[in-house]
Formats: C-alpha cells, structure tokens, sequence
C-alpha cells in the first residue's frame, strides 16, 4: 500500500513508527562498546533472582558457561536450581546453605558460611571461562556487613573484560549501585503473601 492510498490516521501513525525507529537505531549505532555487562537487579518487589535465572538459562542457550553463587538461599527448594543441576552440568553452582539468617540466627555461623561462599564467587569472578556469573542476594551479605564491601566491589569491577555478571537482593548500598552499568528495581504493589496466600511451587519456588 502506497501512502497515497493511506488514511490521515494511518499516515500519522507511520510517521510517528518512523521518528521512532529513528531513534530505536540511533541508539543501536551509538553503542560501540562490545564486552561484559554488570546487572543489579534490586527493590523490595518478587522477581529478582527469577529475572536472573532467566538470564542464565539464556546464557546456557547460546552454548555460554554459566556459574551461579545463591547466599541466604541455599537451604530451601528451588525448582530452577533443581533443573539446572539435573540438565545443565555444565553450569556450576554454589549455594550457601544456611537459609535465611534471621532464621539461623547465628551471626558467626552465618558470617563463616557467607565468606566461605563469597571464596567461590571470587574464584568464578577471576575466571575469564565463565560469560556469566550469578550472585543471587549477595546484597543481603552487604547490609548485614558479612562480607566486606570494597572487596566485593572491586572483585566485580576486576573481572574478565568480556564477563557479565548479575547481582540480585534488596538495598546493597550506592556504591555497589555506581559500579553496575545496568540498575534495575523491582517495585513492591502488592504480594500474595499479605493476603495470606501460601509461597506456590513452581511460582515462588
């Protein structure tokens, strides 16, 4: 169909779509620097380590070696770490172990437990073989001051150039944030759980 033929609303809805895509391919040429990228994936809202287990599976599809680090975590069920370890061998995963400490309530414990953790993330951190590297609530470890944040931060920004890696959990303070080049927060509406609907297989877990 020619423009000829177009109604006055159909042209001015091509015109528009076109000023778009413009724009859409602008920013597409603009962007010339090719290597790994640093995620958070923050805020009090569901779906933060979701959206990072999407990116690994992701990652494992176009053939990528993947190393996954839960903290806080690793005492509980988990329907995609459960498929990732029967499925995808080649993925390495590390979990804490010690579920949520306000449940262990042994801040030693839980302080020995998150830097034996944090020992394998660096290692992964320092490999440049794995494309992507997940570190799932590590900010937890952050606030509760377990880990030291300088080292953390700079074992991120020391990484292989051509690595990415994602960090999930609520808060983990501006300076995690100004050494990330993509910030994302995942805001709270409203959850089931306040209306005292149970945790569901296969959505929460």
């Amino acid at each position: 169909m020619t423009d000829d033929n177009l109604t006055e609303q159909q042209k001015l809805h091509k015109k528009k779509m076109q000023k778009q895509k413009e724009k859409v391919d602008a920013s597409i040429a603009a962007a010339k620097i090719e290597r790994g990228v640093a995620i958070l994936l923050t805020g009090n809202g569901k779906g933060k380590t979701s959206s990072a287990m999407g990116m690994a599976l992701r990652a494992i599809g176009y053939g990528q070696k993947v190393g996954i680090i839960q903290f806080i975590k690793g005492a509980q069920n988990s329907g995609e770490i459960d498929y990732l370890t029967e499925h995808c061998p080649s993925v390495d995963i590390k979990r804490m172990g010690t579920g949520f400490t306000w449940n262990t309530q042994d801040k030693e414990a839980d302080i020995k437990a998150s830097e034996d953790t944090w020992a394998h993330a660096a290692a992964m951190l320092a490999d440049e073989r794995y494309d992507l590297v997940i570190l799932d609530e590590l900010t937890y470890m952050l606030g509760y001051k377990y880990l030291d944040k300088s080292t953390v931060i700079e074992a991120i920004k020391q990484r292989p150039r051509e690595q990415s890696v994602v960090v999930t959990g609520r808060g983990g303070g501006s300076e995690l944030r100004d050494a990330m080049d993509t910030v994302s927060e995942v805001k709270d509406i409203f959850h089931a759980y306040k209306s005292g609907i149970k945790a569901r297989k296969g959505v929460d877990y």
